[in-house]
């Protein structure tokens, strides 16, 4: 990643966790050339580090406002993060 890379870390709520949202979420990612991660949190709420251009992660955040199709996105809170350190997107446990 550059200079010009923008990272967000995003919280989001609702339906998201048992309906395949880590395995779109990294697939969405991959499609964009965003790198991070995402992960279950024990509230029962996704969290994930998005890493890339402003545009591909702006795309990418407005997919996941919608989620995969058995999802039902309440809200997606969202902050600025360190720049990912890493490369590729992964889905932690």
């Amino acid at each position: 990643m550059n200079s010009q890379t923008k990272t967000i870390r995003v919280v989001i709520s609702g339906r998201v966790q048992g309906v395949s949202y880590r395995a779109w979420t990294r697939k969405r990612a991959l499609h964009h050339n965003v790198a991070g991660w995402v992960r279950n949190r024990p509230d029962r709420t996704v969290e994930a580090l998005f890493s890339g251009s402003d545009e591909a992660v702006e795309a990418l955040l407005a997919e996941c406002r919608r989620g995969p199709l058995m999802a039902r996105v309440d809200d997606i809170a969202v902050g600025e993060a360190e720049p990912f350190a890493g490369e590729g997107f992964e889905i932690l446990s």
